[in-house]
């Protein structure tokens, strides 16, 4: 189980505002998750009425997580994991997966949504021989999260670190400079380690995506595409990426043999990358 020190106290004050749509809300309400509210469940119809695929282009950015994580634990061989925007837990979090292939992992989630703690002291349990642990912080102090005590506590950064970026980046724009925070994230981990990561593109469906980032950027959640050559840039520049290198999510060593979803309806690029 989680031990007490994982979480913040349960005593300090909720400030969830469920009249403001917020993305973590949303991406759960497309998932079909249980745990939004009216504003969220409204900003994401309307956004799902001009991308009609939105639903089934978070279900493979989910998959595409859990195919990454368990490639990370069973060939790679990584033990700890820095997932910063988790959203709410759901199926296939990223201890569960890892845990399920090395019992001894520690995971730090990181996220800055004050439900997320809500819910994370209720659902967050670990294996018994690991370490799940929560911290509240944003992605945007990057300086923050890696002094944090309890990041420190559970992660040993004299080992590789699996630093998880996926389906988040998109919410920094230019003028917060996600590179220098990519950056500022990578350099504090050690030789060995990797970088997760995926991003939404305006590359197959340019009218869409610009109609569902002006909805967004109205109801105060913003959201920047960029294509495939500028993600890549943005968070792997200086690291091997594994092979098949930045691709479609849907793309990123798919499992079974049926149909996957046409490139139009994922419109999300993802990729995994080792520090070398």
């Amino acid at each position: 189980m989680v031990g007490v020190a994982d979480l913040p106290s349960a005593e300090e004050p909720q400030r969830i505002d469920t009249d403001r749509p917020h993305p973590v809300r949303i991406y759960d309400y497309w998932l079909g998750g249980k745990d939004n509210f009216a504003a969220d469940r409204a900003l994401g119809d309307k956004i799902v009425e001009y991308i009609p695929a939105t639903r089934i282009a978070m279900r493979e950015n989910r998959a595409f997580l859990g195919r990454a994580v368990r490639y990370l634990a069973a060939e790679a061989g990584v033990t700890q994991y820095l997932d910063i925007g988790p959203g709410l837990p759901t199926a296939n979090n990223v201890h569960e997966v890892a845990q399920s292939v090395t019992p001894s992992s520690r995971v730090v989630y990181v996220d800055n949504d004050p439900q997320v703690i809500v819910h994370a002291r209720a659902l967050l349990t670990s294996s018994p021989e690991g370490r799940t642990a929560y911290v509240e912080a944003d992605l945007r102090d990057p300086s923050a999260i890696l002094k944090d005590r309890t990041v420190r506590e559970v992660l040993d950064f004299g080992q590789p670190i699996a630093l998880m970026l996926v389906l988040l980046l998109h919410n920094i724009p230019d003028s917060d400079r996600p590179g220098e925070i990519v950056r500022t994230l990578v350099d504090a981990l050690p030789s060995g380690s990797y970088l997760v990561a995926s991003h939404p593109t305006a590359e197959y469906r340019p009218e869409q995506a610009e109609a569902g980032v002006q909805i967004g950027s109205e109801a105060g959640v913003p959201n920047v595409m960029r294509d495939s050559g500028d993600f890549a840039r943005l968070a792997f520049t200086g690291l091997e990426l594994v092979p098949p290198g930045v691709v479609l999510v849907s793309e990123w060593h798919p499992t079974g043999a049926g149909p996957r979803p046409v490139a139009a309806d994922v419109s999300i690029f993802g990729g995994v990358a080792r520090k070398p």
